[in-house]
């Protein structure tokens, strides 16, 4: 049996435990705006995925797609003796939460704009609009991380991402960056995109879920991919988040707080 995966995490807060998974090329930090809400009503967990922040990758020879990233998460959660733990996940983070529900190891589920609910053309657009901050040469970084300090350069360079890029601090951006160019795992997991697509959606039914979409999510948008969401997962409960982006939790921390939190609650 493959051992579990050492994943740095942030704990806070009493009560149910809560797990929450970031986005490809974030770590934990990326839940900040919404973790002191949350810990008032949840024993917190929000972890570094392997490969991204502080968590050391996979082990060799393991391909970082979600698959294999739900295993590791739940071998995780078994060694850390938690019992049955919400989860809630963003971008990728959401696609391993249901992958997690879908094992049955989490007592209920809450993706946020989660990955795989897109055609082929549409996941060559995530994964080319991500590819160009994972493979900028080191040459140009500092001009980034430069421009990362104005709010009109944070808008700039995360319009996709964010709906109100300038509320990210901007020393919290600067490290988003320099922390994305460092993931040993973001270049592999973004390509292990390739093969990855929902599927499947009534091996869920067992765990109560919930589906989050900014409706100003520029990178898999809303319009396009929500309803494809809807079609997978009938089951689930769909929550549109008006005027968010793709990572909503500058953009309106006590919507997405409150969002997660009825999630939890479902169960």
């Amino acid at each position: 049996m493959t051992a579990a995966p050492v994943v740095h995490h942030h704990r806070e807060g009493r009560g149910e435990p809560l797990l929450l998974l970031h986005g490809i090329g974030h770590r934990w930090q990326a839940f900040a705006p919404v973790m002191g809400d949350l810990a008032r009503d949840f024993d917190v967990h929000a972890c570094d995925s392997p490969g991204f922040g502080r968590s050391a990758p996979l082990p060799a020879g393991v391909r970082p797609d979600v698959t294999a990233y739900a295993d590791a998460f739940a071998g995780w959660i078994a060694a850390q003796g938690l019992d049955r733990p919400h989860v809630a996940g963003n971008s990728m983070g959401g696609a391993i939460a249901l992958e997690l529900a879908r094992r049955g190891v989490v007592r209920s589920a809450t993706a946020i704009s989660p990955a795989g609910f897109w055609t082929a053309p549409e996941r060559r657009y995530c994964q080319a609009t991500l590819g160009v901050l994972a493979g900028l040469p080191r040459a140009l970084r500092p001009a980034v991380v430069a421009a990362a300090g104005s709010p009109v350069g944070r808008t700039a360079l995360a319009a996709q991402l964010f709906a109100r890029p300038w509320r990210v601090p901007a020393d919290e951006f600067r490290a988003t960056l320099r922390d994305g160019w460092a993931a040993p795992a973001f270049g592999p997991a973004l390509r292990a995109f390739d093969d990855y697509v929902f599927a499947r959606g009534d091996e869920l039914a067992g765990t109560p879920t919930t589906v989050l979409w900014g409706t100003r999510d520029l990178l898999l948008p809303y319009a396009l991919q929500a309803p494809r969401a809807r079609a997978a997962l009938p089951g689930a409960r769909h929550v549109p988040l008006p005027g968010l982006g793709h990572v909503p939790f500058t953009d309106d921390p006590g919507m997405c707080a409150a969002a997660i939190r009825r999630g939890a609650g479902a169960a």
